[in-house]
């Protein structure tokens, strides 16, 4: 008989060679990560500005004339005769791009993420406040120095502002993440719309509530504001603008979505749009 061909042993699975990722998978993989990061500076920005200007100024978005007959449907803690007016603090109108991006994220990428961006956010305003607090106490240049005065004030506000904010921020963004999760669960990945609403308007409603309260309480809000009475105007006038921002977000959450639906990587699954359409591009010669 013939002898036998001989063979070299065959190396372990284990330490046979890894293919390298193809170029498209390594470019949707920085495209994936470069969304994530955009998404995460635009929620740290909204974030640290809304706190800064906070509540040195309130604007009057607009204001108009309820007619008699719905008199009796608007309490009288929330007009002034028979004029409502939308007054809200400037540092409120960045906030709803906060609980936007969040929805974005956990829509995404998952709870863990948008949990993280929560914390990381936390974390910025500590190191945002220590890094103010430094330069408050830094002594002055007389004569070089061309707004002490201005710095002294915002600091002022500020601290009030972040130190409020970040008990208010904390505790609605943890509800937000983990409210919307639990309606993208119950749902199994359908009805952006109740997600999106029913956890934003719920967080909402605390941010508004703890904030002001906490300002009200310390003495940060302006010399009109002197009962409770006024603290409620407030509070009702904040929540109706995040109210109304929140609703009109929600088309704009479902083009992101449907604009980005290819960088899914939810860990639970759930997807608004089927697995076809959210699989990423395969390395070469996968499959083969």
């Amino acid at each position: 008989m013939p002898e036998a061909t001989q063979h070299p042993p065959r190396r372990p699975e284990a330490w046979a060679p890894q293919a390298d990722p193809s170029a498209e998978s390594r470019e949707f993989a920085f495209r994936r990560d470069a969304l994530f990061l955009t998404l995460c500076a635009v929620f740290l920005t909204a974030l640290v500005m809304g706190n800064i200007i906070g509540t040195t100024k309130f604007a009057t978005l607009f204001q108009f004339t309820i007619p008699d007959w719905f008199m009796g449907f608007v309490p009288s803690l929330v007009r002034d005769g028979n004029v409502y007016a939308m007054t809200i603090p400037v540092g409120l109108v960045a906030f709803p791009f906060t609980f936007f991006v969040t929805d974005l994220v956990s829509e995404l990428f998952g709870r863990r993420k948008a949990q993280l961006l929560v914390w990381v956010g936390f974390f910025m305003n500590v190191f945002m406040l220590a890094i103010m607090t430094v330069n408050f106490y830094l002594p002055n240049t007389d004569g070089v120095s061309g707004g002490e005065t201005l710095f002294d004030g915002v600091y002022g506000f500020m601290v009030g502002n972040t130190i409020g904010s970040m008990i208010a921020y904390l505790t609605s963004q943890t509800i937000d993440v983990r409210l919307y999760h639990f309606w993208k669960r119950f749902t199994n990945g359908r009805h952006m719309w109740l997600r999106n609403n029913g956890s934003t308007m719920i967080s909402q409603l605390v941010d508004s509530t703890v904030i002001l309260s906490i300002l009200y309480f310390s003495g940060n809000l302006g010399d009109n504001v002197t009962g409770l009475g006024a603290l409620f105007i407030l509070i009702v006038n904040s929540y109706l603008f995040k109210f109304l921002a929140a609703l009109l977000d929600t088309p704009f959450l479902y083009l992101a979505v449907r604009k980005l639906h290819r960088f899914d990587e939810d860990p639970e699954g759930n997807s608004l749009y089927s697995s076809e359409l959210v699989e990423a591009p395969a390395p070469a010669g996968a499959g083969a």
